[in-house]
């Protein structure tokens, strides 16, 4: 999960412009990081973008923590 989290958690930091100190793996995206529906939709996005992946609507709506995307890109980068 190493490379990839770290990898997530900056695309998370740069949408959400925020400190990454304190993101671990359990760190809830909506509850914890206050992500609201856009932020959520530019994460999305820049998964897709950073990763080169296609995330459909409905799976976007499993990732609900970072361990999600992280376990996510694992499994579908190309």
């Amino acid at each position: 999960m190493g490379d990839t989290f770290e990898e997530v958690k900056a695309v998370i930091v740069d949408v959400l412009k925020i400190d990454g100190g304190e993101i671990t793996p359990e760190t809830r995206l909506i509850e914890d990081l206050k992500a609201d529906s856009m932020d959520q939709f530019f994460l999305i996005d820049g998964f897709c973008e950073k990763f080169d992946i296609n995330i459909e609507d409905e799976e976007a709506r499993q990732i609900k923590t970072v361990g999600d995307a992280v376990t996510y890109v694992d499994k579908h980068r190309k």
